[in-house]
């Protein structure tokens, strides 16, 4: 151990003993000489352990002011006592807080003799100062941060500081206009004396207080929440915070413009549907029944194909039409089930061939091993998908080949590719995504040679979102095109056969059918007396009640929309009336939007069959419920 002699003035051996606080005695070069108890208790060292280490190992490593040498710096020429704050290691690695004052002692020639080093644990003291600065550094931030005005206020009802949402909802600045200014100028009077009277008590009194005046006089429309501000357990004012809420009444107003809009134009949609399918259902209906009479000779019989077929490319159109505004407004949702996903894609080529036959062109399909023969879906979404493709690819194909693939996309086993390529005419490299769009063509309008309103890409592509997938298409603008679309794949069992039963020869019916427009109530009576019916026309729904309740019918043809009473109601009547006993009901409307059919089954109707009506639609009807 090293030794030096003590200037007994300086250096109190009573002190030394049974101070509070640790004294460390440092030589020159900075190794410790001696250390008194309470040193020894305050770092966890023993005498024995600390004699002859260095002053400046017990210091925090991030501590700038570490050693001996850094401490005489700050003494500086004088020798100056210094006096600080800092951090250091304690034996057990634990980090303690120190108040430290250092003196130095010379000889009469003024060189150093040893320090004096008095150091006091205010550990508990920092990690005090540090909670409240945290503290503090949250309410700061709270109230910095916070998305609503927060504003505190005296008892004296002025304004004592305020956020920058304050700043920016009042358009008061908070240095020089907020602080210090009558809260009443931004909520008025009698709202400050409430809070100021009763607010302490009495949670309500933040509800009445609904608009802010701002600087330049315009009103806000806010949800206000009111806190008392206690110190020392004494109310010395309160906290206001303001919600600007007219942010959120312009959204729900649009928002309430929009649903109002898509209701309007659902209604729209349902008008149009049933303005234009039932004389279209007139028209292509009274052209088949001419059709089939015997005495036409080929001028005419020409004459009424050619209307046959203008009237099914207009239908055509209309449904393309209606289809996308349905989709638009939300009125189309998806009808999944099992199906033979083969025998799927046969039927599309079954539809297509007659055209590619005419055009000699070649059509294959080829789809991989490892693609399953069922999968859940919606079978008809999937074939209107495919034959717009398909149709496309005829079309715009002048000779060559027309194929489709289907198959597990690479990337994602559990999605399922299908992809239609074509030798035909191409595409514009350029114009690959605006083909997606409505009304977009793929030839120029002025001097295109393809009929087509545009929409059929445009309805597939919303399809295939509504599934879950995606669609793109590929050209190099000279070779032909190919598109790809994709859905997840949901792998299902074959479904169980139905069991089979002997062919039975459709019975003669005896048929009511409900009908007020006159055009269609002759193409449906036309149509069921040639297939040997009997027919009953009626105008109405009290009709359709009186008629089953005089006589017996096997089945009812019913309109929906009819005057005096409409089909759903006749039908709610019919079923609540006649129970088991009632015929069977089938629902024959121009509507075909999202919901109908199940409005029908709901009101107690057996089917549901949209205009223009097929025949082939109304014979199948007939064979199930007529055998």
């Amino acid at each position: 151990m090293h030794r030096v002699n003590l200037n007994p003035i300086s250096f109190n051996q009573q002190v030394f003993e049974h101070a509070s606080f640790g004294i460390v005695l440092i030589s020159p070069d900075g190794l410790v000489l001696t250390v008194n108890p309470a040193f020894e208790r305050i770092f966890g060292y023993t005498q024995q352990e600390i004699d002859g280490t260095r002053f400046g190992d017990l210091s925090h490593p991030d501590e700038e002011i570490k050693t001996l040498h850094d401490i005489r710096e700050l003494m500086g020429p004088a020798n100056l006592e210094i006096q600080l704050e800092k951090r250091y290691i304690k034996k057990n690695g634990d980090v303690l807080w120190g108040w430290l004052s250092v003196k130095l002692f010379t000889d009469d020639s003024g060189n150093p003799l040893y320090y004096i080093a008095q150091i006091i644990d205010i550990s508990k003291q920092k990690e005090s100062e540090q909670k409240l600065q945290e503290t503090v550094e949250r309410y700061t931030s709270l109230k910095k941060y916070n998305h609503d005005a927060v504003i505190s206020f005296g008892l004296d009802g002025r304004i004592i500081n305020g956020n920058s949402m304050a700043e920016k909802l009042t358009g008061y600045t908070i240095e020089t206009e907020l602080i210090g200014m009558e809260l009443a100028n931004l909520i008025g009077q009698s709202n400050v004396d409430r809070i100021l009277a009763k607010a302490l008590y009495d949670s309500t009194i933040e509800q009445g207080i609904d608009t802010l005046v701002t600087k330049d006089g315009e009103t806000v429309e806010v949800i206000t929440s009111i806190a008392p501000i206690f110190v020392n357990r004494k109310n010395i004012g309160f906290y206001l915070i303001c919600k600007d809420i007219s942010e959120q009444k312009r959204l729900l107003l649009a928002k309430e413009a929009a649903e109002s809009t898509n209701k309007a134009k659902s209604e729209f949609l349902a008008m149009m549907s049933h303005e234009i399918r039932t004389p279209m259902n007139g028209v292509i209906g009274m052209t088949d029944i001419l059709l089939e009479t015997t005495n036409l000779d080929d001028e005419q019989r020409s004459y009424l194909e050619v209307i046959r077929k203008s009237g099914d490319t207009l239908l055509n159109i209309i449904n393309d039409i209606l289809d996308l505004t349905k989709i638009e407004a939300g009125r189309v949702e998806l009808q999944e089930e099992t199906f033979d996903l083969r025998e799927c894609i046969k039927e599309c080529f079954s539809i297509v061939s007659p055209r590619a036959d005419l055009k000699r062109l070649e059509l294959s399909c080829t789809i991989n091993h490892d693609v399953p023969d069922y999968v859940y879906g919606d079978v008809e979404r999937l074939k209107q998908v495919l034959l717009n493709l398909l149709g496309n690819a005829v079309k715009f194909t002048p000779e060559g080949s027309v194929s489709v693939k289907a198959s597990l996309s690479k990337e994602d086993p559990s999605v399922l590719a299908f992809t239609v390529s074509d030798t035909g005419i191409g595409i514009d490299p350029g114009r690959l995504a605006e083909i997606f769009e409505p009304f977009a063509q793929i030839d120029n309008f002025m001097t295109r040679k393809h009929e087509g309103t545009g929409l059929g890409l445009a309805i597939s592509s919303k399809i295939v979102t509504m599934m879950g997938g995606k669609i793109y298409a590929e050209s190099d603008g000279e070779s032909g095109s190919s598109f790809t679309f994709t859905i997840p794949l949901k792998v299902m069992a074959k479904p169980q056969a139905q069991e089979s039963r002997d062919d039975q020869t459709m019975r003669q019916g005896n048929i009511l059918l409900a009908e007020d427009n006159p055009i269609n109530q002759l193409v449906m009576t036309k149509m069921l007396e040639k297939w040997g019916h009997r027919v009953t026309p009626v105008l109405n729904g009290q009709e359709v009640i009186e008629a089953v309740r005089g006589g017996h019918y096997d089945l009812i043809f019913m309109d929906l929309h009819m005057p005096v009473l409409n089909g759903l109601e006749a039908a709610r009547a019919i079923k609540e009336e006649h129970g088991e006993n009632s015929p069977r009901i089938i629902a024959v409307t121009a509507n075909a939007l999202k919901g109908d059919r199940e409005k029908c089954l709901a009101a107690g109707m057996d089917e549901y069959v949209s205009k223009p009506v097929q025949r082939e639609a109304i014979l199948q009807l007939l064979n199930r419920y007529l055998n």
